[in-house]
């Protein structure tokens, strides 16, 4: 009887003691904030695209962008518009989450949207602000066009062009 309480004793400091790895506590997140969103809902895409943004979550980011997307910009000093596909937009964003130790993106009101249920065009404004070091803030506020698809209405979601209406390129 002895052994069997030494046992017990012993496996219960045990298990008081220990954090299992593979069932950790509750968040200690505010309960504001931003959760991973309804990809199949428009509103989700921009709730993950935040979302990638917040946490620099380039595999987040990486499932809302279609294997045709195109970012198309304005470079304003050649007179020209610039478009790179998924491989140079996934590099360069990459290249953004490592060099920023901070990002805000915070997505303002619909300025237009139209389509159906498997293609939307969503013109939206947002306020960006990107932290490289406490001295170092860069605050941006623009405009996005994106255009976003899905084959079937029980689809995701996927941005296949976003084309960049702001002026500070």
């Amino acid at each position: 009887m002895r052994s069997v309480l030494l046992i017990l004793a012993v496996w219960v400091l045990t298990a008081i003691g220990c954090t299992n790895p593979f069932a950790p506590a509750l968040s200690d997140q505010p309960p504001d904030a931003p959760m991973i969103g309804d990809q199949r809902t428009v509103e989700g895409v921009f709730q993950n695209f935040r979302y990638a943004y917040l946490f620099r979550d380039t595999l987040v980011y990486g499932r809302l962008l279609d294997r045709q997307f195109s970012f198309v910009y304005r470079n304003f000093d050649r007179g020209i518009d610039v478009t790179w596909g998924r491989d140079e937009d996934m590099l360069a964003t990459h290249s953004l989450f490592t060099a920023a130790q901070q990002l805000d993106l915070v997505w303002n009101g619909v300025i237009d949207a139209y389509g159906d249920s498997l293609q939307q065009t969503i013109s939206r404004g947002f306020n960006l602000t990107i932290t490289f070091s406490p001295t170092y803030v860069e605050r941006a506020q623009g405009r996005v066009n994106l255009r976003i698809e899905r084959p079937t209405p029980s689809d995701v979601w996927k941005i296949v062009r976003w084309r960049d209406e702001s002026n500070y390129f």
